[in-house]
């Protein structure tokens, strides 16, 4: 690209700078316009990936159609296949009338899909097969729609790493990844952050009626030197804030240091380190940690139920060694001994409850549901009754005369 027709594009869009990342940003951004390739644009937070889509829908044949830029980041998840495919009338709460989504009212124009690493992936298979094929269904249709969309997509996040994590899908990336796109971050542009300093400085001057600042050769280098994790976004803020509260208008490299972060060499935000806690690279080590502290959760579990089980056993065995009957040498084929409370079952029923009865009575004893004050509350509501007693406690009634004797209440008739 020739010099002048550069500048002319810097101007334009008021673009600061003459490093020659950005030169070349710009050469592959005006060498595309022309077709209707899709577009990736790469680069950190805060560096102007947004003027790139801008330059290349001003610059192709749909320049007199309509653009949009959409930050999927901020559309929520339960939203966004509508916002962008839209929907018809009823198919979810709230969708009063039909809605032809950015697709269909950007038809023949540009859709600039910013953050697009943020989108869900049921998402992504849907606009693949937009690019792929210019068709899509709104939600809750059935019939398929066509539309003509130039895509311009651009993200800050690893999209490699995305997708060997499974957040982004491969394919999508090729096809969106037909021209790249790279922004340079604002601590690889040299004197171009002076040059920034020098245009936010005389902007903010002139919105305030102030006098602008201006910085010393050593500021400047120590401007030049800051690592910048904010990108042009940061340098804009912290020139305001010099312009507005610093009462020196010639700034030195000491009154600049009061506004730059002490954190000079980092580069990304801090990550903060608890003493003794591992740190994880990424949710699936985050996943393993909690499988692992669920393991061990379940297995200290199992310990405890099989010193409970032994407990259980040990008391049974007591129990059943104090009970004056020993009903577990009984089988359903021995003959019942004559009892002196009056029973109305069969001897089948007593034989069957008199085998089967201990092993349920030893269970409740072991497990404290039948105590006194339990037996004693059961009396009163019955009347005395001990068969009504018995009935409403789960037990037979020779169980329950045995609970009696053994607390002593057997003189209660």
């Amino acid at each position: 690209m020739k010099t002048t027709e550069l500048q002319g594009i810097k101007q334009r869009y008021n673009i600061v700078g003459n490093c020659d990342a950005l030169n070349r940003a710009l050469d592959v951004a005006l060498q595309v316009a022309p077709t209707d390739l899709s577009v990736l644009i790469v680069g950190e937070s805060g560096v102007g990936k947004e003027i790139i889509p801008r330059v290349i829908h001003d610059n192709s044949p749909r320049r007199r159609e309509k653009y949009f830029a959409i930050n999927c980041g901020s559309i929520p998840e339960g939203t966004i296949d509508s916002e962008l495919f839209g929907h018809v009338k009823g198919s979810f709460t709230g969708a009063i009338n039909d809605s032809p989504g950015y697709f269909g009212v950007a038809h023949k124009g540009t859709l600039f899909l910013d953050e697009v690493g943020e989108l869900p992936v049921a998402t992504q298979a849907r606009l693949l097969r937009v690019l792929e094929t210019g068709e899509y269904i709104p939600v809750g249709a059935t019939e398929v729609r066509k539309t003509d969309v130039r895509i311009v997509a651009a993200t800050n996040v690893n999209i490699r790493q995305a997708i060997s994590e499974g957040r982004f899908r491969e394919d999508l990336y090729y096809r969106l990844n037909q021209v790249p796109v790279q922004m340079p971050p604002l601590r690889d542009r040299g004197e171009d952050i002076v040059l920034l300093f020098r245009l936010f400085a005389m902007q903010i001057a002139e919105k305030y009626r102030m006098d602008k600042v201006v910085l010393t050769d050593e500021a400047k280098q120590l401007l030049m030197r800051y690592k910048w994790p904010g990108n042009v976004r940061q340098l804009k803020n912290i020139t305001e804030q010099i312009s507005v509260l610093s009462t020196e208008r010639t700034v030195t490299a000491e009154i600049l240091q009061q506004f730059i972060p002490q954190d000079q060499e980092s580069t990304q935000l801090a990550t903060i380190h608890r003493e003794g806690e591992h740190s994880f690279e990424n949710e699936r080590e985050i996943l393993y940690k909690i499988l692992f502290d669920l393991r061990g959760n379940v297995n200290d579990l199992r310990r405890e139920m099989a010193s409970l089980k032994k407990q259980i056993e040990d008391n049974g065995s007591n129990t059943q060694a104090a009970a004056p009957l020993q009903t577990t040498q009984l089988t359903p084929l021995q003959p019942i001994q004559p009892i002196a409370t009056p029973i109305t079952s069969t001897v089948e029923d007593a034989v069957a409850e008199e085998y089967v009865e201990p092993e349920r009575e030893l269970e409740n004893l072991n497990l404290n549901v039948l105590s006194r004050q339990m037996l004693e509350r059961a009396l009163e509501r019955n009347g005395g009754n001990r068969k009504k007693a018995a009935q409403e406690l789960g037990i037979s009634d020779r169980t329950l005369y045995r609970r009696l004797k053994q607390y002593g209440m057997d003189d209660n008739k």
